[in-house]
């Protein structure tokens, strides 16, 4: 039996899942979580229920169906622990995801941000876009 992939997936892609579940982001982060093993940290989480609790959403989905979502990611997840801290992207918000692919040995990262994505390939993790991650 083969190995599932380990996988990072950023905010911005996980919203865009709840938002537009048929959107290249959100198929990509369906097919992430379907074929892969998909690692969070208590900081990747963290920013993603700030985000998801703006109240900019309220119009497109529930509060009740955010705090829903954050539970079942919380559920099919691995939490991974930060114990090897990271400080290598342009954009210091963004290291929490190599932290987690670091730590949690992830094979890749699925991102739309360029922050992250100009790090293409960063320690033998790829930095892929939903575009690039569904082609594969």
């Amino acid at each position: 039996m083969r190995r599932r992939e380990r996988i990072v997936v950023d905010t911005n892609c996980l919203v865009s899942r709840l938002l537009l579940a048929d959107s290249i982001p959100g198929l990509a982060v369906r097919k992430a979580v379907d074929a892969s093993i998909l690692l969070v940290s208590e900081a990747t989480m963290e920013e993603l229920a700030d985000v998801l609790g703006r109240s900019k959403f309220d119009r497109y989905v529930s509060i009740e169906d955010r705090k829903q979502f954050l539970r079942l990611l919380g559920r099919v997840a691995e939490f991974v622990p930060i114990i090897y801290p990271v400080h290598e992207c342009r954009d210091p918000d963004d290291d929490r995801f190599l932290e987690v692919a670091l730590n949690g040995r992830a094979s890749v990262i699925l991102s739309g941000d360029q922050d992250l994505l100009s790090l293409h390939p960063w320690r033998n993790v790829a930095i892929l876009s939903p575009k690039e991650y569904l082609k594969r």
